[in-house]
């Protein structure tokens, strides 16, 4: 669904703004791909060490095993200098933050990092980045329908697939937030430790709300606030989360005994 509005979006600009249209669009593509490649190879790596085996060698061994049965390539882990617990994945690496070890047991630090490699797994560290950056790349394309298209029609049009874009954007990471939950759930010798660690995580939430990584969109537990429209939450509430996890694991302890 947001690649066909997205393509509705752009053969109307290119339809009514031709060769200049293109050429915006092309212009907007490449800096926003630049800042991508800036911004993975520099700045998320600013104040990450890559883990090895002899600090962790607990965490080296749950990380290679989950992904072994993942069926992906061992993920590299970065150990973020920052107190403030917090976990995102961006291509094949995984980061975990200092404060994460300060608030979570063994269980609960393998059960996020379950979470992050379902994300892997499930290409949203590829995904993830393209929903978000096709959406900085339609803005432009508004503008120039509104100010240049010399129709109304269009400009109304315009502007109602960019609101049906975050909509449905929204809807999709919400979808990919549970897939990754259910795909950890497999990944993990004991299933309730995420629903564990996310009980302990929605404590530390208002103290993350200033964390995230806006130039690489992250993936990381949601920052649920009082205020926040749910409606546009890319992400799950913590108890939408653990509702969830709690009833997958039900029916996974049932078709163990169904079938064993």
């Amino acid at each position: 669904m947001l690649r066909l509005i997205f393509l509705a979006q752009l053969l109307m600009t290119l339809l009514y703004l031709g060769k200049f249209g293109l050429v915006i669009i092309l212009v907007t593509f490449f800096a926003l791909m630049i800042l991508y490649l800036w911004t993975t190879r520099k700045f998320l790596r600013k104040n990450q060490n890559l883990l090895s085996f002899e600090e962790m060698p607990w965490l080296y061994d749950g990380i290679v095993r989950m992904a072994n049965k993942a069926g992906i390539a061992t993920p590299d882990i970065y150990i973020l200098d920052d107190y403030i617990p917090n976990a995102y994945s961006f291509g094949n690496s995984i980061v975990l933050s200092l404060g994460l070890f300060e608030v979570l047991d063994e269980d609960g630090i393998l059960a996020v990092t379950a979470h992050e490699i379902g994300h892997i797994k499930n290409r949203d560290t590829v995904i993830f980045p393209l929903v978000s950056y096709i959406r900085y790349l339609m803005i432009p394309m508004v503008v120039l329908n509104a100010l240049f298209s010399k129709s109304l029609m269009v400009a109304l049009a315009s502007v109602m697939l960019y609101i049906l874009y975050e909509v449905e954007r929204v809807h999709y990471l919400r979808k990919r937030e549970f897939k990754a939950d259910d795909t950890a759930l497999r990944l993990v010798s004991r299933p309730l430790s995420l629903k564990e660690a996310l009980e302990e995580l929605r404590y530390y939430e208002d103290l993350r709300i200033n964390v995230k990584v806006s130039e690489v969109p992250s993936i990381e537990p949601g920052i649920e606030r009082k205020y926040h429209n749910p409606i546009f939450a890319t992400h799950p509430s913590y108890d939408e989360r653990i509702w969830r996890i709690m009833a997958e694991v039900d029916i996974m302890t049932l078709n163990e005994r169904i079938f064993n």
